[in-house]
């Protein structure tokens, strides 16, 4: 089967999923109240928030008038139409990435004081994830690139020597990924790594990069060293808040939005070391799920180890262990273990919010938990549903890139599958593009 054609069909069949999600998504929304739905997917016209339905008449203070953003709102998202109605609005705004707006009185519209984050009131949910899902790219894709460099050749000893350390140690992954709650192992490794660095002073010890300007907790919380830091941001080209005119907010870099990027392309290359520095302890724990993850959906199927036919007639031509396992079975373990990377997905990106909250790294799931915060208008409901649809998306594309990367990687599953009256033989022949013997 052609790559191509595998793709257009996946796509098509993830279509219905979708609408899925979105309609369920639709439930959760249908049971705010009228204002809050107005407040969380329309945008403020000016000064004048969809969030009330009234508003101070401008000829007359001591009156209150009808809201007219307020009552645009309602007409644009069919609040006062059937629900069949306001479900069709709702899934073509879903399709087109309309997804909401940061509401005026939420954490995030009213800006984290304490984070030092401004106030996003009336931007875009898709604008906000544009300026934070970098970061949580980078920070993913290193815990991936950690993870595939642990579980490919453990899964491809595991499956040559059952029973042995590799298998155990397998194990030990998935009971620690999903047996343990994550809160408590990134707790604790916020906790372990702060003490280790600063031995007997406590928390309190001086920065190793920044000396007494910081501390040397904050040199592994945050996205970045604290100003002012005169050894990684240097004493030009400072904003107002000690940052670099180019780290925005101190938190968000130009004009990538990735961290490391951004930092090698204004030659700052000990700040760009000084991030990964900062994922490290992160993506190791994320990594230990994608690993969990990996080898519960595989476990330890003998089609992707050392009992293939062609590893077997390997062996039989002489071949020693040695090179057996090397040249063979780690390619084709991870032949195996790249599409169940995709079912690894959902529960990385739940444990990516609790890791980033953790360590106060400003990315997506940092993001949808101060949206969660309670602020003066309760939860930002727009950013929380927002959320949940770019995670939908993100698995559904997962899983059509993994189907497709399997397709190209073995030929197995092309069009003609193997059935369970096919002789091993036959099936060679025809993997090998053979006609077959009758």
């Amino acid at each position: 089967m052609r790559v191509w054609v595998y793709v257009v069909r996946r796509v098509l069949l993830a279509i219905p999923v979708l609408i899925g999600v979105m309609t369920v998504t639709f439930v959760f929304v249908s049971a705010l109240s009228e204002t809050q739905r107005t407040c969380a997917f329309y945008p403020p016209n000016g000064r004048v928030s969809p969030c009330t339905s009234t508003i101070v008449c401008p000829t007359n203070p001591s009156n209150l008038c009808p809201n007219p953003v307020y009552q645009s709102a309602v007409n644009a998202l069919g609040l006062n139409q059937p629900i069949p109605v306001q479900w069709a609005i709702f899934v073509g705004n879903s399709i087109t990435f309309n997804w909401g707006y940061v509401a005026p009185n939420s954490g995030l519209g009213g800006g984290e004081t304490e984070s030092g984050l401004p106030s996003f009131a009336g931007y875009s949910v898709t604008h906000l994830f544009a300026i934070f899902l970098p970061y949580s790219i980078e920070l993913l894709a290193l815990a991936f690139a950690i993870a595939l460099l642990v579980a490919v050749p453990l899964y491809a000893r595991a499956s040559a020597h059952p029973g042995g350390w590799a298998e155990g140690g397998a194990r030990a992954l998935t009971i620690s990924s999903f047996g343990t709650s994550f809160i408590v192992w990134g707790s604790l490794a916020l906790a372990a790594a702060t003490f280790a660095l600063a031995g007997p002073a406590g928390i309190a010890a001086p920065s190793t990069i920044c000396g007494s300007t910081s501390t040397v907790f904050l040199d592994i919380f945050g996205s970045w060293p604290q100003p002012p830091c005169a050894p990684l941001y240097g004493t030009t080209n400072i904003g107002l808040i000690g940052y670099p005119a180019w780290l925005k907010w101190g938190i968000i870099g130009s004009p990538t939005g990735f961290p490391t990027v951004d930092a090698a392309l204004h030659g700052q290359y000990w700040l760009a070391l000084d991030t990964l520095v900062r994922m490290a302890i992160p993506a190791l724990l994320l990594a230990v799920v994608i690993a969990g993850s990996i080898f519960r959906v595989v476990r330890y199927a003998p089609t992707g180890g050392m009992d293939l036919e062609f590893l077997r007639g390997e062996r039989a031509r002489g071949l020693p262990e040695s090179k057996v396992f090397p040249r063979k079975a780690l390619r084709h373990s991870l032949v195996a273990i790249l599409p169940a990377l995709a079912p690894t997905i959902p529960w990385v990106l739940m444990n990516l919010i609790i890791v980033e909250t953790i360590f106060n790294l400003w990315g997506v799931g940092r993001i949808f938990a101060s949206a969660a915060y309670a602020g003066p208008a309760g939860p930002d409901f727009g950013v929380l549903f927002g959320t949940m649809l770019l995670f939908a998306y993100i698995i559904v594309g997962t899983e059509v890139f993994a189907g497709a990367l399997r397709v190209h990687l073995d030929p197995r599953y092309g069009p003609q599958r193997v059935t369970a009256l096919e002789t091993l033989d036959a099936r060679d022949q025809r993997v090998r593009g053979a006609p077959l013997r009758v």
